[in-house]
């Protein structure tokens, strides 16, 4: 009677023991594969970037960097299935690049006031040439700059002497630097002007672009001279790192940024 009773008990505790076959199936399947690299991807105090890869595939790398940078990364056909070895740690993002790859361009975008904005990173084979100028950086608009006399009946010796007269506007543009000289004149004329002499579109965005401006910039480069005429300025460029140059693409004159006065 005794031992009826106890395999009565044991018959009852396994028809109400749970079952979690998900459970148990978990418990069974084996850990994801650790990746071949570790990366971290630093905002502040600046961006920094540390990699530590054995045989990592270079668009496994990029993809994962691409995502923590929230920026496209495009590769060339060789660099799609080669392997990586290499360890450096903190280094700023255009450092960091050249580590990668033998060819390196980045699309920036300046505005005033704020640190360049990578808008697409190109790691490309060493013999693939440039990417296309507007790759990542197009606009929809451009304005025009129109010159001329307009008054009927004016002759050129009414002008006799104007040439030794400074002249309100000068603006050059030579070994990458740019100088920019001018009295009371309209900041979108200024800007039409520049964009005319570094060969590049210019988009008048803003509504009230008839502020007049005095200037008096010599011989720096496009994104440090821009920065000094107005803060409404957009300055999109390419750096391409490989020969250590700096392209300017387009030119923005925008919309002043709203900001919302609140009630005391």
């Amino acid at each position: 009677m005794i031992v009826l009773v106890c395999l009565t008990s044991f018959t009852i505790a396994l028809a109400q023991k749970p079952t979690h076959p998900e459970a148990d199936a978990k418990k069974e399947t084996k850990p994801a594969a650790k990746l071949p690299f570790e990366l971290t991807v630093k905002t502040r105090p600046i961006l920094n970037i540390s990699l530590k890869a054995e045989k990592a595939k270079v668009s496994e790398v990029t993809q994962e960097l691409s995502k923590r940078l929230k920026v496209p990364i495009f590769l060339g056909t060789e660099r799609q299935n080669e392997l990586l070895t290499i360890e450096f740690s903190q280094l700023t993002l255009e450092p960091a690049l050249q580590l990668l790859s033998p060819t390196v361009y980045v699309d920036y975008e300046i505005s005033p006031g704020e640190q360049p904005k990578a808008l697409g990173i190109y790691l490309y084979d060493a013999n693939q040439g440039e990417p296309p100028l507007t790759a990542v950086v197009n606009g929809s608009t451009q304005s025009m700059l129109i010159e001329g006399n307009t008054e009927d009946g004016v002759e050129p010796e009414a002008e006799a002497g104007a040439e030794e007269k400074e002249k309100p506007l000068q603006i050059h543009f030579k070994d990458n630097l740019l100088t920019v000289k001018a009295k009371k004149q309209p900041l979108s004329l200024v800007l039409l002007k520049i964009g005319e002499e570094l060969g590049i579109p210019v988009d008048i965005q803003e509504l009230n672009s008839s502020a007049v401006i005095d200037a008096d910039i010599s011989k720096l480069p496009v994104e440090d001279a821009v920065r000094q005429l107005s803060p409404n300025i957009r300055l999109f460029l390419r750096a391409d790192l490989t020969r250590a140059e700096r392209r300017a693409l387009r030119l923005v004159l925008a919309e002043p940024v709203k900001t919302t006065q609140q009630n005391p």
